[in-house]
């Protein structure tokens, strides 16, 4: 399984308590999904934590993991970036996408120009923001990940088709 078959759900925030319990802060829709899939992988894509029991908390989720017995141990994971296989995850529905569907998707005007490819997308906390890459090369730019700058999404065809930020009303 290569690093393009992982889907970033969770990182390790640090430990919960003193008997070992990790907080987790969660990047799936609904946070306590992280326990469907028991098994969350690193950036390798070997097992790194296996999930026994959590609960709700604010920001994510607390949780016991089997290869977790102390608080010390729930320190030592802080920052780990916990990961899943696109296998595992369901299909989105119409017009919803997973973040690392989006990566590397072309943009394009309503003409049909090329404005550059998505390197990442951001919420730095007034919405998604996609950084855009100019082809063939210049200063990445961000676009407001909304329907008025980006109307349509065309997964079929790997490309976005943005309007220019300088045209957004």
């Amino acid at each position: 399984m290569g690093r393009d078959d992982l889907i970033l759900v969770a990182r390790v925030a640090g430990a919960f308590g003193v008997k070992g319990e990790v907080r987790l802060t969660s990047f799936t829709a609904e946070p306590l999904a992280l326990l469907g899939y028991k098994t969350l992988l690193g950036e390798d894509g070997q097992a790194a934590l296996t999930l026994t029991a959590g609960r709700a908390a604010k920001g994510g989720v607390v949780a016991r993991a089997k290869e977790v017995a102390t608080r010390e141990e729930a320190e030592a994971l802080r920052g780990l970036k916990l990961h899943v296989p696109r296998a595992a995850l369901p299909e989105p529905d119409e017009d919803e996408f997973y973040i690392a569907d989006l990566i590397g998707l072309d943009v394009v005007s309503l003409e049909g120009e090329l404005l550059g490819q998505v390197r990442s997308v951001r919420d730095f906390g007034a919405g998604d923001l996609l950084e855009v890459t100019p082809v063939p090369a210049g200063e990445s730019w961000w676009l407001p990940f909304t329907r008025e700058a980006v109307p349509e999404v065309q997964m079929d065809s790997g490309r976005i088709v943005a309007v220019r930020p300088d045209e957004v009303e």
